[in-house]
């Protein structure tokens, strides 16, 4: 019977589209077992779909350990949990169809379940298409706003992730004309404490150093070419800066990667989708990881979409998805580690009271 550990995590990987490269990078990242030292996969979709692509890629050699529920895991194999009846489902890969769409549906929603019930640590979601897994229990612009619903959050955060380069976006998945709306002294407060959080929490920053970029060219050009910046960017990170804060800006966002200005921060705020992920494929296309910031869960995803036009051609490369569950794994065992600091301090409390060292217990679990 598996056992939650910190580790050894329970990683749920979803299957994602499964006529997109979704299938192709998930057995080419866990082929032979590789990562079994590091977390023990388990993989939500379907057994016979990844046989037809195992059998396809020629990975015969390798084989796949099907369960009905987390608890039954091997920790030395690949975990697959078929969440939909697939007796008769056929790769078509390249092809957009309904029954792809509502399949990588099935596989999110077990997943999801699985993670909130607590029986897996985290989840790592392949691609999907944002069109065919529209219904009536999906009316979501994508993953991120799917997984904030699921958890309670007002709002997730889509933290790019690829080393020490991490870029989070005030606004994600809307209309470009919609976007100036969004810049709002509520919204982008919100925001940078999300990713100023999730700096010290996830990533084990302690005196993170955030910068803001503009909204508009050249940040507004003090007023000529936009107000966002001087009537609400420029106020919101005066009020972080003076609670003793390292937040910074607004920078011109052309400028500002360009001139590799980013390595002196642990992360970017950008102020909309394409601003902040055009520089960040560019920078980091093949390792870069989607980390949804701002929810109880952890949940990464490969920076890449479905690829139809390569898929079944045994061309698409795992690296950002190796790098997702990377940063899953990482992640999910700092927040069990955290977790486990905070009890013992409960627990022990009382009898540093006792012994009158209140001084002494504080600065241990600080440098904790």
């Amino acid at each position: 019977m598996s056992e939650l550990s910190i580790d050894k995590p329970l990683i749920g990987i979803t299957l994602g589209d499964y006529n997109g490269i979704g299938p192709e990078v998930i057995l080419k990242a866990l082929e032979g077992n590789q990562l079994a030292k590091l977390c023990t996969p388990i993989v939500y979709g379907s057994l016979r779909v990844l046989n037809q692509y195992r059998n396809l890629f020629e990975m015969k050699d390798w084989t796949l350990h099907g369960i009905q529920r987390p608890e039954q895991a091997n920790h030395k194999l690949t975990n697959v949990i078929t969440c939909w009846h697939d007796h008769q489902t056929e790769i078509q890969p390249g092809k957009i169809t309904p029954e792809a769409g509502q399949a990588s549906l099935s596989s999110l929603k077990r997943a999801v379940e699985d993670l909130k019930a607590g029986k897996i640590q985290a989840i790592v979601t392949g691609p999907i298409n944002k069109d065919n897994i529209q219904s009536a229990q999906f009316k979501f612009p994508g993953h991120t706003e799917y997984l904030a619903e699921a958890f309670g959050a007002q709002e997730g955060l889509m933290f790019m992730v690829s080393g020490d380069l991490r870029v989070g976006v005030l606004s994600g998945h809307i209309p470009v004309n919609q976007i100036a709306a969004q810049i709002t002294a509520e919204k982008l407060t919100a925001k940078i404490e999300q990713i100023l959080q999730s700096l010290k929490g996830d990533f084990r920053i302690k005196k993170p150093r955030l910068a803001v970029l503009g909204l508009n060219p050249h940040a507004g050009e003090n007023g000529l070419l936009g107000t966002e910046e001087i009537d609400t960017i420029i106020p919101v990170i005066k009020t972080f800066k003076e609670k003793g804060n390292l937040v910074f800006g607004p920078f011109p966002a052309d400028g500002f990667f360009a001139a590799g200005t980013y390595k002196q921060y642990d992360a970017v705020l950008a102020m909309y989708h394409d601003q902040g992920l055009i520089p960040f494929k560019t920078l980091a296309f093949n390792e870069g990881v989607n980390f949804t910031a701002g929810l109880s869960a952890v949940r990464t995803s490969p920076d890449h979409g479905t690829a139809y036009n390569i898929a079944g051609k045994n061309q698409a490369e795992p690296g950002s998805l190796l790098q997702a569950i990377y940063l899953a794994s990482d992640v999910s065992k700092y927040r069990l580690e955290s977790q486990e600091i905070d009890k013992n301090a409960l627990i022990t409390k009382p009898q540093q009271s006792e012994s009158q060292h209140p001084a002494k217990s504080g600065k241990q679990r600080h440098n904790n």
